[in-house]
């Protein structure tokens, strides 16, 4: 079974900043250090952070005490 993807189910790093309660700024430094969320460049400078992955992305963060270490 396949699902079509639609381009609701893209945010652009702005949106993806919104939702994850993070700035822009934040976000493109996760990017370069590669501790972000999965992205898609679909062009030279168009950065898509495809929704589902944000989900699991924060669910893969979710932790029980503080001194749980990120993996």
């Amino acid at each position: 079974m396949s699902t079509k993807m639609t381009q609701e189910d893209y945010l652009r790093p702005s949106e993806a900043a919104d939702f994850l309660r993070l700035s822009t700024s934040t976000l493109a430094k996760m990017r370069l250090r590669g501790d972000g969320p999965p992205y898609v460049k679909s062009g030279l400078k168009v950065v898509l952070y495809h929704s589902p992955d944000l989900h699991e992305w924060l669910a893969r963060r979710k932790r029980n005490s503080t001194s749980e270490v990120l993996a």
